[in-house]
């Protein structure tokens, strides 16, 4: 197995760059990801959205999918703008995680002012006292929020 291994990492080696990426990403699971916005504002509410794509209750927090060649935290500062128009400061990596093929990169950050509706997928933008989230938004979401403003943003 040794001499196998061996001789093929040298046949690796001669490959060319793009040949052995086209391999890599051909048997590697492919996988999409986002960045998630815990937005708060200076009286501690909470921003929401009311999002047409989302299924029940369109309420949740604010982000999107990640653009290839995209930093997480320029992707969470133009998905807040472009949905909302808002422009965010004290941007901080709250936590990572994967959801089956799903990354998900949660940050928390502050804004002000009320944003205007800049996406023909959001309905509605509204800050929310943390403790008196819409009952129908999504449960894990809901969650997220009850742990963070426990430990206070």
């Amino acid at each position: 197995m040794g001499f196998f291994l061996s001789k093929a990492s040298k046949l690796w080696k001669l490959l060319p760059s793009w040949v052995r990426l086209r391999i890599t990403r051909a048997t590697q699971h492919k996988f999409t990801a986002s960045v998630v916005g815990i937005i708060t504002n200076e009286k501690g509410e909470l921003l929401l959205l009311d999002h047409l794509l989302r299924p029940a209750s369109g309420w949740g927090l604010p982000g999107g999918f990640m653009n290839p060649g995209e930093q997480p935290e320029a992707a969470i500062r133009r998905e807040i703008r472009e949905e909302t128009g808002l422009e965010l400061t004290d941007v901080k990596l709250y936590r990572v995680r994967t959801l089956k093929r799903h990354v998900e990169i949660l940050y928390t950050a502050r804004s002000s002012g009320s944003g205007a509706i800049g996406s023909r997928e959001i309905t509605e933008i509204r800050w929310f006292d943390p403790a008196e989230v819409p009952r129908e938004m999504n449960l894990d979401q809901q969650f997220l929020i009850q742990k963070i403003f426990q430990s206070d943003v």
